[in-house]
């Protein structure tokens, strides 16, 4: 540990492994440090199934759970938007290369305590329940506006300019409240209402990148990585280590050093690396972060595939429910997994039900998630705090990202990944200039 090097990165979770690869191919001399001995951090899937048991200290599997290694078992449920930014991340930099993606077959909302199945195409839309004839009519009008709409084009706005509030562009085409909800939070993807008062082009934006995700493969938006998302920061470490970054796990660290309130290094032990800038996620330095909010998600092992409107029984599948269809603030999400997507044995399935807290009883408020996987065989819940850094770090050179949200895609930890490389580097990524791998193909491998 006796060289210097641009930057150090703690923790492995996906959003250090993904600053890895861009800074690697960007260039810089990179040492990355996790005190785990596996790769993922909080992001991390746990295999085999005896490690999940122990991480919550239960008692070993019971033997009728299969092999353990047959087992990927996420902590932090999402999805990719197959359109959306870490797709294209995964692209331009050929990280596609060492991972496998499946398309999740449904995408459901949930009304009246049923799973409903989110639209995919015009006949789907046709027979949904979700909707009365006329309303589909102009539920149809709002999508074919949505997708022509052009924030500099005016012919194409109909009268409804980017600024007006989302809630005033919904009345213009007198949708109902029902359709209201089901648009704004299984399409635009918002986990709360606080985006009627705002412009309506986010809303607009986030519909369009629904819209395209989902014309990509036809199923569904959304997309997983084959054997469980800690392969996504294992593969951009690849690409990191390709580009001459060094890797340390079960590495402890012991102190970030500085000099002048600036980042020169870090310790572990009775050996200092030296460096120029330090990234890192909250756990790390909890005394230059703070608490913005908890999380509580609930891993549920099954025997079944989660219960949804009709004969389908999907493999996997989203279910998104609303927060006014729960009396919440928030939306509760449910992800469901089988052994189509190579994280369980066959007949076995896994369900995280996820949601912000907003209560001294957590478990309680995710009640109505955990009702549409009942029986449950077990149940592994952790409530987390979140984490946002007091300062940017551009004066100290110390880099904090944020924690996981609730949220089940992976669009705001992409923001937040943008976020720390643009203040690391002073300027905003720029996805054209990025250099890919080696035989790297524009495309994701099984996901058709």
């Amino acid at each position: 540990m006796d060289e210097e090097y641009d930057v150090i990165l703690l923790g492995t979770g996906l959003k250090e492994c993904v600053l890895a690869g861009l800074l690697g191919v960007a260039g810089k001399k990179i040492l990355h440090m996790d005190r785990n001995k596996y790769y993922g951090g909080e992001s991390a899937s746990m295999t085999p199934l005896e490690e999940l048991y122990s991480k919550f200290n239960f008692p070993s599997p019971p033997s009728d759970t299969g092999r353990g290694r047959d087992w990927n078992v996420d902590l932090i449920p999402k999805f990719l938007m197959a359109d959306g930014l870490l797709v294209k991340l995964l692209i331009h930099t050929g990280v596609t290369r060492y991972l496998e993606f499946k398309c999740i077959e449904g995408s459901y909302v949930y009304k009246n305590g049923t799973a409903e199945k989110v639209p995919a195409d015009q006949s789907e839309a046709l027979k949904s329940p979700l909707m009365g004839l006329f309303e589909k009519r102009r539920f149809g009008n709002l999508l074919n506006w949505v997708k022509d709409y052009d924030e500099k084009n005016p012919k194409t706005q109909n009268d409804i300019p980017p600024n007006t509030r989302m809630v005033d562009a919904f009345k213009k085409y007198d949708l109902s409240q029902d359709t209201m909800d089901f648009t704004g939070h299984t399409l635009a993807l918002h986990s709360d209402d606080d985006y009627l008062e705002k412009p309506a082009l986010e809303s607009i934006k986030r519909i369009q990148l629904y819209l395209a995700s989902l014309a990509r493969y036809g199923k569904s938006p959304y997309l997983y990585p084959l054997y469980g998302l800690g392969e996504l920061p294992q593969a951009f470490a690849r690409l990191s280590a390709i580009y001459g970054g060094t890797y340390m796990l079960d590495k402890p660290v012991d102190e970030i050093v500085f000099e002048n309130g600036v980042v020169i290094g870090v310790r572990s032990g009775d050996q200092t690396a030296r460096c120029k800038a330090v990234i890192c996620d909250p756990s790390y330095v909890p005394d230059k972060v703070k608490k913005v909010g908890r999380v509580i998600r609930a891993i549920c092992l099954l025997r079944h595939p989660v219960k949804v409107r009709g004969d389908t029984k999907p493999a996997s599948c989203q279910i998104i429910i609303p927060q006014k269809q729960v009396q919440r603030h928030n939306d509760i999400y449910v992800c469901c997994m089988g052994q189509t997507t190579m994280v369980t044995p066959k007949d076995w399935y896994v369900a995280l039900v996820s949601t912000t807290v907003e209560t001294n009883n957590p478990e309680e408020e995710i009640k109505p998630g955990l009702a549409l996987l009942e029986p449950i065989y077990q149940k592994f819940v952790t409530v987390t705090d979140l984490h946002e850094p007091i300062e940017d770090g551009t004066a100290s050179k110390l880099f904090i990202s944020s924690s996981y949200d609730a949220t089940s895609h992976f669009e705001t930890t992409c923001l937040d990944i943008l976020d720390v490389f643009c203040r690391y580097t002073g300027q905003p990524f720029d996805f054209s200039n990025i250099t890919r791998g080696l035989d790297a193909e524009d495309s994701l491998n099984g996901a058709q």
